[in-house]
């Protein structure tokens, strides 16, 4: 593989004083690896880890295969839209009562707003997956545009939020559990509903697009009998009496137990409720950034037909369904049932057996909202795993059922610690849920003006305008104030699991300097030479194994500061001492002499860093990286490119399977 680093530098071995030997990796080599056969009279050195030369001449091209292994059958609109769509509409039946209890009666106004910012977002995020369509979402999108450390602050985030998705998703089904069921306690029947879901995924049984179908159809027919049925029952009895005293904000005279006084729209002006509703409204849009996060599984051209469709789904119903809630029902009522509204409504309107249908398709698709969750964060986790970001005992997969075992028991033991804290209080946990899907959301959109500003070369089908981009951000965290000044304890709750992640993931950024700081301090405390040789050989492995993955970056050119510039992103962003500048070309054009020179120049700059340039005589294409990945056994999540300059290039960024883009 080239030359090895300098055997003569080692830990502390055999009486060597110098501890920190294992910090210089050596000096780089320049090879060749052919993949097209090699012209006569060349001699050419294989960087495989074998002393011979490997001809891949006349053979077919490879498949690109994704990082994650997963090369399934693509998904049409109608099972992508199936599966995102679960997860957005599911979220009214509890959005409603919120809204309420901030905008009381302009709730539906409020619901409106949401749904023209969401018109905005759906061009943002139509953008992104444009321009870079590969799963992880906000994660990506930072990834390709920032650094990984602000990547993995969304990704922190984004796993927040889907903890927060499944324990109020759980919460609420149990709840309208209770409208069918009198007697369950919601309080257990949530953790123990959670626990199911974690063992079902325990045995291997994930999410079926086909299953969520069949819901989302169940639940689409749900909706449109309980909207449009319920305004010809409305208009047809001609009983104005309760959507008239909600205009009027008239208290119900015969509700004296309610508490409708404590409730934050009353005796408040037009603006306040209105701004406040916008806030809780905005929790009836979580789920429409699931199509980003399966983007690579859907066919071509389908993500914005999903976007689209989200969108069109959410304006239809949310308004109306809060509208239809004012005219059945007192708004303190409302604000006051939390779960459940949707099945009183039901009641009211069409009697007890439509109340059952409502609250079994409320289970059923707050229960699959759970299960998205459980496979979002699964594929989440794995790839931040992947990346190093997060420690890698958690890609390890039982032997009986090939799952991610901790993965999974450790996402229930987390939510089910946030419902037991917060007492099962669902405001407080709607509050943490709506902070951090507002976060991932104003995340994105920063990720989308960067994607301008430092992507622009990128070619794309889609384009959201600088102007909704930025009123979209700014409606966001708009949204976000509303939340944390209406219930300023969600801050705390957010801020203790946002915090214990943020740590986690710092210190994985952060060990191999850690390590090296306590291989210092072993050699001032220690006395015993054998002992400190003992402990300085293991951190000194230990710190070897964290920066021996090696990471190639595909150079199309020999200039030095386009060279030096990945070197130091790779430096400042990735855990390694051993960077590779792979450079394909044609064998009829060559390669300058300036590229060895280069590298040899830059490679003796960076003295803890071994610098590696490999001449590869092939074009530069999607099947040539994937044989690159194979040969040198480099997964494409540690191959990085440059930003394409030329937007008529054949292949967009999604094509090579993973490959980052760090320089522009």
């Amino acid at each position: 593989m080239g030359r090895f680093p300098d055997e003569s530098k080692k830990p502390l071995l055999g009486g060597s004083k110098d501890p920190y030997s294992f910090m210089y990796p050596g000096s780089g080599s320049i090879s060749t690896l052919s993949l097209n056969g090699n012209p006569e009279g060349t001699e050419e050195q294989v960087l495989t880890g074998i002393e011979e030369k490997i001809d891949l001449s006349g053979q077919e091209l490879v498949k690109v295969k994704k990082i994650d292994g997963s090369d399934e059958h693509k998904l049409g609109e109608l099972l992508s839209t199936a599966i995102c769509g679960n997860d957005i509409t599911s979220s009214i039946f509890y959005t409603s009562a919120l809204c309420t209890a901030s905008a009381g009666r302009y709730a539906p106004i409020s619901l409106s707003i949401v749904c023209v910012v969401l018109y905005l977002f759906r061009k943002v995020y139509g953008e992104v997956g444009s321009a870079l369509p590969l799963n992880g979402g906000a994660y990506n999108v930072l990834l390709n545009t920032t650094s990984k450390q602000v990547a993995s602050l969304a990704a922190a985030l984004t796993m927040i939020s889907y903890m927060a998705t499944a324990v109020v998703s759980a919460n609420s089904a149990m709840g309208y559990l209770q409208v069918l069921w009198p007697g369950v306690s919601v309080y257990w029947a949530t953790i123990i509903l959670l626990g199911f879901f974690a063992a079902l995924n325990l045995v291997g049984i994930s999410e079926s697009a086909v299953v969520a179908f069949g819901i989302f159809v169940i639940h689409m027919i749900t909706l449109a009998i309980f909207v449009f049925g319920g305004f010809i029952i409305f208009f047809k009895n001609k009983n104005w009496t309760v959507f008239l005293d909600n205009l009027h904000g008239v208290n119900p005279p015969d509700t004296p137990a309610m508490t409708c006084s404590d409730q934050v729209y009353f005796d408040r002006n037009f603006a306040y409720s209105i701004f406040f509703g916008f806030g809780a409204a905005m929790l009836g849009v979580t789920g429409f950034e699931t199509s980003s996060n399966f983007i690579e599984q859907q066919e071509q051209g389908v993500f914005p037909k999903t976007l689209r469709n989200m969108w069109f789904i959410v304006t239809l119903f949310n308004p109306l369904i809060g509208l239809l809630n004012l005219c059945f029902l007192p708004a303190c009522t409302i604000a006051n049932t939390q779960t459940g509204v949707l099945s009183l409504v039901a009641e009211t309107a069409f009697g007890k057996w439509f109340q059952m249908w409502v609250g079994i398709d409320a289970v059923l698709v707050l229960s699959g909202s759970v299960i998205t969750s459980y496979v979002g964060v699964i594929g989440l986790v794995r790839r931040m795993a992947l990346d190093r970001v997060l420690p890698q005992f958690l890609i390890q997969v039982n032997p009986c059922r090939k799952t991610p075992h901790w993965i999974i028991v450790l996402f229930f033991i987390i939510c089910s610690s946030l419902f037991v804290i917060v007492d099962g209080n669902l405001d407080t946990l709607s509050g943490v849920y709506t902070v951090a899907f507002l976060g991932v959301m104003s995340l994105f959109a920063i990720g989308n003006m960067l994607l301008k500003y430092k992507r622009s070369s990128l070619k794309r089908d889609i384009q959201s305008p600088w102007v909704g981009t930025i009123i979209a951000f700014i409606s966001v965290i708009a949204g976000l104030t509303a939340n944390i000044i209406r219930e300023d304890s969600i801050v705390f709750y957010f801020g203790i699991y946002f915090g214990v992640t943020a740590c986690i993931i710092g210190i994985m950024f952060i060990r191999a300097r850690l390590l090296k700081m306590i291989v210092f301090f072993v050699q001032l405390v220690i006395p015993s030479r054998r002992l400190k040789e003992k402990f300085t050989n293991a951190l000194g492995k230990a710190i070897n194994d964290i920066n021996s993955q090696p990471i190639i970056f595909f150079a199309s050119k020999s200039d030095p500061a386009y060279l030096n510039k990945a070197i130091l992103y790779i430096r400042d962003n990735e855990q390694t001492n051993w960077v590779k500048i792979v450079h394909c070309h044609d064998q009829e054009d060559g390669i300058s002499e300036s590229f060895s020179s280069n590298i040899e120049f830059l490679d003796s700059c960076y003295p803890k860093i071994r610098v590696d340039l490999i001449k590869v005589n092939a074009p530069f294409n999607p099947s040539t990286v994937e044989r690159v990945s194979i040969l040198m056994d480099i997964p494409k999540n540690f191959m990085f490119v440059a930003c394409p300059k030329d937007q008529d290039m054949p292949h967009s960024i999604g094509d090579f399977g993973g490959v980052r883009m760090i320089t522009h």
